[in-house]
């Protein structure tokens, strides 16, 4: 039987405009919507596009990455994007909404859409005798099988979603389980940090007399080969001031229903740091196995970066997995010598945040590699934010069309930051997290410039001008 329509399983930002980019082209859409019969944790209002956290969009600044992604997007005629500036607030240099006005705007526009259907129901339930039902897991599972079998579908479910459905999505992907992003520490841009205060190396690399060992640091750091690690020596001074900083900085607040599972399986350096002053030394920070070859002895402690990409131009603070608000992570973490002008591209987090790994499972244009009739969008795939979610829903959208049309693939370069963020989650990466847009995932200049503001500028520029030379 030919295909009448796409379906789109989550009516949230990546949900909605992904329904969106496809009824405009002309193809018929079933959004899924499981509110208002059924709310998550975290969510209240019966509207489409819910903005649950912050209301900020990030900044509309050209030399800002969430920024250039908001440019990007509104070339490519986002609905989301067009309804928030629409519904903005005052914010300064940022974009932020009126939330409960952004949700009713982004349900009055799907709702007016005639080639879009919105059915207020959890996939998985069906009714009988009148009454809502969830039916047994075998039956939700022949469900979602059929739908993908016989239609294209997007998956926009987000970081809530239900129980039911996420076994269903773990078997379509074959994965045992999704991710449970219960925490991640912050990652940096190599080049914002201290090289002079730095140096690369691995814990008991070397097992030689001293002389040689320092002879060995000082080639490497010369020769800037990279080992696996850059190490940011402290001496005891340092470290107390660190350590205090640390134990009285402000934590930012989880829902209710996130505190029990966050912590069972991971502890926050802020919490760790509180049961005593020595703890860190002797857990995440401890010196041993290295010589600071600045002075030729071992550090009091140790912080290791590990590289993050595969350009190994970001590097993520190992054991700093923590609940500080993102302004405190900044303020004490620019205390440990070498990050004193720390770029932080991702800041640390910890909430409850269910995502594929789709460095393993999708293409860059969020299909799924198994089953080319499922697409997923969101934040289910691993982009982080409100602005990236929309993006994934548009790319998702957009290809969705394109195959349902038997046309080529729509691939975005990866110069710019939509491109970039489909080829951030589409490569293989074992130690895969969620990512928010950022610069350090965009491709170099092949001038290199010191100018960080400047650097933004140019990569920002060629973003634009690449989209622009796509869409003629």
């Amino acid at each position: 039987m030919e295909q009448k329509s796409i379906t789109v399983i989550g009516g949230g930002l990546a949900g909605c405009e992904a329904a969106y980019q496809i009824a405009k082209r002309g193809i018929k859409v079933k959004l899924y919507e499981m509110k208002p019969k059924k709310f998550s944790p975290a969510h209240s209002n019966p509207n489409l596009a819910e903005i649950v956290c912050s209301n900020s969009l990030k900044s509309n600044l050209h030399t800002n990455a969430c920024g250039l992604l908001k440019e990007e997007l509104r070339l490519l005629d986002s609905l989301l994007i067009r309804i928030a500036d629409e519904v903005a607030v005052p914010a300064g240099q940022a974009l932020a909404v009126d939330r409960e006005k952004f949700a009713k705007r982004v349900t009055e526009e799907i709702q007016k859409i005639e080639n879009i259907e919105i059915i207020y129901e959890e996939v998985g339930s069906q009714t009988v005798n009148n009454v809502d039902e969830v039916v047994s897991n075998e039956a939700i599972s022949n469900q979602l099988k059929k739908m993908a079998k016989d239609e294209i579908v997007i998956i926009a479910t987000g970081p809530l979603t239900s129980e039911n459905f996420s076994r269903e999505i773990a078997e379509i992907t074959g994965q045992d389980k999704l991710y449970f992003y219960d925490a991640a520490a912050p990652i940096l841009e190599k080049e914002s940090i201290d090289m002079n205060i730095a140096f690369w190396g691995e814990r008991y690399e070397q097992e030689r007399g001293r002389e040689e060992e320092i002879d060995i640091w000082k080639q490497r750091i010369e020769n800037q080969k990279e080992a696996s690690y850059i190490n940011l020596p402290m001496n005891q001074k340092e470290y107390e001031n660190f350590w205090e900083a640390l134990v009285n900085a402000e934590i930012a607040t989880l829902h209710e229903f996130e505190k029990k599972e966050i912590f069972e399986g991971c502890m926050p350096i802020e919490i760790m740091a509180k049961r005593g002053k020595d703890t860190l030394r002797f857990g995440p920070l401890k010196p041993v196995g290295f010589t600071d070859p600045r002075t030729g002895r071992r550090p009091y402690v140790i912080v290791q970066l590990r590289q993050d990409n595969s350009e190994g131009n970001l590097f993520n603070m190992v054991g700093f997995q923590t609940n500080l608000k993102f302004g405190e992570q900044q303020r004490v973490f620019r205390m440990i010598p070498g990050l004193e002008q720390a770029e932080f591209v991702k800041y640390g987090v910890m909430h409850r945040n269910t995502y594929i790994d789709s460095s393993k499972l999708l293409d860059n244009t969020y299909q799924l590699k198994s089953n080319a009739n499922i697409y997923f969008a969101g934040q289910l795939t691993g982009v982080e934010g409100y602005v990236e979610s929309i993006s994934s829903g548009m790319i998702a959208g957009i290809n969705a069309v394109e195959q349902y049309l038997g046309k080529k693939k729509v691939v975005f370069p990866s110069t710019t930051m939509i491109g970039a963020l489909g080829c951030y989650i589409a490569t293989q990466n074992d130690n895969f997290q969620p990512m928010n847009a950022n610069f350090g995932i965009l491709p170099p200049l092949e001038e290199m410039m010191k100018d960080k503001k400047a650097r933004y500028a140019k990569l920002a520029d060629r973003a634009l001008e690449d989209l622009k030379d796509l869409l003629r």
